[in-house]
């Protein structure tokens, strides 16, 4: 893979994940470019236009024709995802979808039954892609843990969630049992995406907890409502395995019969104190060794930012044949699958097993 090739990309959507997108595209020009963004209005296009110098189309077949980018971000609410995919699959697109794929387990179905043979959908999951979890999947695939058992996430909600526990474990398409229940409790919340409110009067808000039982191999899911934007509720990350345990960035293992030591993941964060080489992540290492390197190191970017651009940049090498497939529509029909167990076993009080589906296979 040419990690330094420019990646252009069309994006269906301008909603404020579409703009993430486009501001990537402006942080980074010489590594990504919007060929054109598809809106609904021609009042909304030309508003993107204009805040964004990027051209805005009513129509993919316009967006195409105007030019042929390496892969089209489908970026729409949940019901509309599966019909623009067909729609860029049928013109022999390939196409890098939001999460999720389709909003259910017979849209997932259908979905996969029109394109899952195409080989022309990846999806936007980027969550094993950010640095920390990034360094934390490296340490479990040099077996630092041994064979991991558990993992335990109170961090992100459902198909993100399921993707870490998936990706840690290394589960595959593996029937699951699920087990989940909601818990009501009062809590401030003072911060959303539209910034701090003022108002720091509790109020009932719903905790999920769910375990997920792969047959020999758990994920324990805990989320409240909010829980990314809340500074109240920390986030954690455990992994359990046969001959040691990480606790976000703490590892303990057995090195010998006798002797459990502990290590550390360090961050080299500059631009901090009186560092004075800019704000930004260099590097992770664990016992002198670097596990993670930041691809975009001198941008200053966040770790959501870093990941998002690494599955940009990973999307294009693959719609180019010059890299491996960053993350296979079935991965994310899996999540999904898994989340939507999650919120039928809170709605019926019973566990749920989820079997194999087709893309599976």
């Amino acid at each position: 893979m040419d990690s330094t090739a420019q990646t252009r990309f069309g994006l269906v959507g301008s909603g404020w994940r579409g703009e993430f997108f486009l501001r990537l595209a402006r942080l980074l020009p010489e590594r990504l470019r919007a060929t054109g963004v598809v809106t609904r209005t021609e009042s909304r296009g030309a508003e993107v236009a204009a805040a964004w110098d990027v051209p805005a189309f009513r129509t993919t077949a316009e967006l195409l024709a105007h030019e042929r980018p390496d892969f089209v971000i489908v970026s729409v609410p949940w019901p509309v995802t599966p019909d623009v995919t067909r729609e860029l699959v049928a013109a022999g697109v390939p196409v890098l979808a939001e999460t999720p794929p389709a909003p259910d387990l017979a849209g997932l179905r259908a979905l996969w039954a029109d394109v899952g043979g195409s080989g022309l959908v990846q999806v936007a999951e980027q969550y094993l892609l950010m640095p920390g979890h990034a360094a934390r999947l490296a340490l479990v695939r040099a077996g630092v843990l041994g064979e991991p058992t558990s993992v335990q996430i109170s961090s992100t909600h459902l198909y993100h969630a399921v993707s870490l526990i998936r990706g840690l474990l290394g589960v595959g398409f593996d029937a699951a049992e699920v087990s989940a229940r909601a818990f009501a409790a009062p809590l401030a919340d003072p911060l959303s995406p539209a910034g701090w409110s003022g108002d720091d009067t509790p109020r009932q808000l719903s905790t999920t907890l769910a375990t997920i039982d792969f047959g020999g191999r758990m994920g324990l899911y805990d989320f409240t409502d909010n829980q990314w934007w809340n500074p109240l509720r920390g986030r954690r990350l455990v992994v359990r395995g046969s001959r040691g345990e990480l606790v976000d960035d703490r590892v303990v293992r057995l090195v010998d019969p006798t002797t459990p030591v502990e290590s550390s993941l360090v961050r080299r964060q500059t631009g901090l104190d009186l560092n004075l080489e800019g704000l930004d992540l260099k590097h992770i290492s664990f016992d002198g060794d670097v596990v993670y390197r930041n691809p975009f190191v001198g941008s200053g970017m966040s770790d959501d930012d870093i990941a998002v651009a690494d599955i940009l940049v990973r999307a294009g090498a693959w719609a180019r044949e010059e890299g491996p497939a960053p993350y296979p529509l079935a991965e994310a029909c899996q999540d999904h699958l898994i989340s939507l167990a999650i919120g039928e076993s809170v709605r019926t009080g019973r566990a749920v097993t989820t079997t194999a589906e087709a893309w599976a296979r």
